[in-house]
């Protein structure tokens, strides 16, 4: 029972943490970040160890399913120079700079094991930015940017990652030897995950029971993980481009009253995923302090203090200096081209600041391997302390002042989702309305009505609800969605847009039939 009311504590703990964070407009991470290193000092508290092998599985794969779920293709597509400037290059000079960095310091550290250390800092999390940023309304390409990346770069700076581990394993590192395996996880990987996808297409298209639904989603998650890893390919990116490839055909085919519950169980697992993964390396790191004699206590808090400034110099010098070419360029004569929104330097400066670290940090430390060739795993406890710091730093001093930063510079756009929205509703309520062209009842006008109030966000209550009424209500409403959908096809309307109307006409559909 011990262990079972620490577990309650710690989940009622950071229920608080989270609602005090939305309080103050600050990321529920960056407190969480605090509540781990509290615990690191907490007298008595239990050494847990996590499986390594289980920890990137548990923590990385239901984030990266929920976050690529949401996400647009159509606006990766528009802003693919910048998402590889920093998915790719931003993750590859960040990498680098720390391995440099803690050989530096640390002489007798393996390349492989710095690599390693440099693979698991260099991703940033969008989830603290975007909490941050939802609240101010920055313009809108600057969330896409940010939430690109974060699902994006998990893929190339595990990847590297993995690498690195492999040649510790292997005590040697030899590009010819690594090129052939890694092109071919990052081919088989983007092969594998749309086929994963129409096979749970296929065999899941019956299911309409809700638990067992959302039961199958996790089972499919985490199988999808670890049938690539048995594969040999990147988990990651595997679970990416599952993910991108099930979202549309699922939002057609998933009726409301089980999109909804599924959605908001999501959020909880994402929500005590953040919090587990806080608790377990908060807990990781009081026994490793605990054992480094007190001058090497200082030495790795150093070594720790020196990755972190390197993580935030390295993005803000790289996004600034990518900024800066991009102006440059577009200065120099060229042809006729589509008109995109221009980078700023305020934009640049918000993105430079939103590095925070967050679960995919804590993850890639917590799996680890305890052991390399038969004999400890070298510099581990380094790793995962410096790991660590570097989270909770980014999260505590980006985290609790880009607010203030976003709202002095003021950075704002036309809101071209709101647009998007107003453009499709007005559709959608034309193609509701045309389902009933010819016909003339009470009850067709009190669809009519009703769907106009609805579209124009205004919800009314029908007390008697005839089968007609439900037909009728049906029409309309899957015309209204084909509507939408068609847009989304077209790409008239982004998945922000999307998702906004799926949302209300899901609701619609709840409200007329009670009985589902």
């Amino acid at each position: 029972m011990g262990e079972f009311e620490a577990v309650l504590g710690l989940l009622l703990a950071a229920v608080l943490l989270a609602a005090l964070a939305r309080k103050v407009g600050a990321p529920y991470p960056a407190f969480l970040a605090l509540g781990g290193a509290v615990l690191a000092f907490v007298p008595g508290a239990p050494i847990v160890a996590i499986e390594p092998r289980l920890a990137l599985a548990l923590f990385v794969a239901p984030v990266l399913l929920n976050s690529a779920f949401d996400a647009s293709p159509r606006d990766l597509r528009n802003n693919w120079v910048p998402l590889v400037n920093l998915v790719v290059v931003g993750v590859a000079l960040t990498t680098a700079a720390v391995a440099v960095v803690v050989r530096a310091l640390v002489p007798a550290i393996p390349w492989a094991s710095a690599i390693a250390l440099g693979a698991i800092v260099a991703p940033p999390d969008a989830t603290a930015a975007t909490a941050v940023l939802r609240h101010v309304k920055p313009p809108h390409r600057l969330l896409t940017i940010l939430e690109g990346e974060s699902l994006l770069n998990d893929a190339s700076a595990l990847l590297i990652y993995r690498l690195a581990l492999g040649a510790l394993a292997a005590n040697s590192f030899s590009i010819g030897n690594v090129a052939p395996t890694f092109f071919g996880a990052v081919v088989g990987s983007i092969l594998a995950g749309p086929a994963f996808a129409w096979l749970l297409l296929r065999l899941t298209r019956n299911v309409r029971d809700v638990p067992t639904a959302i039961i199958v989603q996790f089972i499919t998650t985490f199988g999808v993980w670890i049938l690539a890893e048995r594969l040999g390919l990147s988990g990651v990116l595997t679970m990416v481009c599952f993910a991108l490839a099930v979202a549309r055909p699922a939002s057609a085919t998933t009726p409301a009253r089980m999109r909804i519950p599924s959605y908001a169980v999501w959020d909880t697992a994402v929500f005590v995923l953040n919090v587990l993964a806080f608790v377990f390396i908060g807990l990781q790191i009081r026994p490793i302090l605990s054992g480094l004699d007190p001058s090497v206590r200082v030495q790795y808090l150093w070594i720790a203090g020196a990755v972190l400034i390197t993580v935030i110099a390295i993005r803000i010098v790289w996004v600034t200096l990518y900024y800066a070419i991009v102006r440059w360029h577009g200065r120099r004569p060229r042809g006729p081209e589509l008109p995109r929104p221009r980078p700023t330097f305020r934009g640049a400066l918000i993105v430079g600041w939103s590095g925070m670290r967050g679960i995919v940090t804590l993850a890639a430390a917590l799996a680890l391997p305890l052991e390399a060739r038969g004999a400890a795993l070298p510099f581990r406890d380094l790793i995962v302390l410096t790991a660590f710091a570097v989270v909770l730093g980014t999260l505590v001093l980006q985290g609790l002042t880009l607010g203030p930063l976003l709202r002095s510079f003021n950075v704002q756009d036309e809101d071209p989702v709101e647009r998007e929205v107003e453009s499709a509703r007005e559709r959608a309520l034309r193609a509701a309305l045309a389902t009933f062209d010819g016909m003339d009842s009470e009850t067709v006008r009190a669809v009519r009505q009703e769907f106009a109030s609805h579209l124009q966000s205004t919800r009314i209550v029908v007390e008697d609800v005839t089968m007609d009424h439900q037909g009728l209500h049906r029409s309309a409403l899957a015309a209204a969605r084909q509507t939408i959908f068609d847009m989304r096809e077209s790409d008239e309307i982004g998945d922000d847009a999307f998702h906004r109307l799926e949302e209300e006409f899901d609701w619609m559909e709840m409200a007329n039939d009670p009985e589902d």
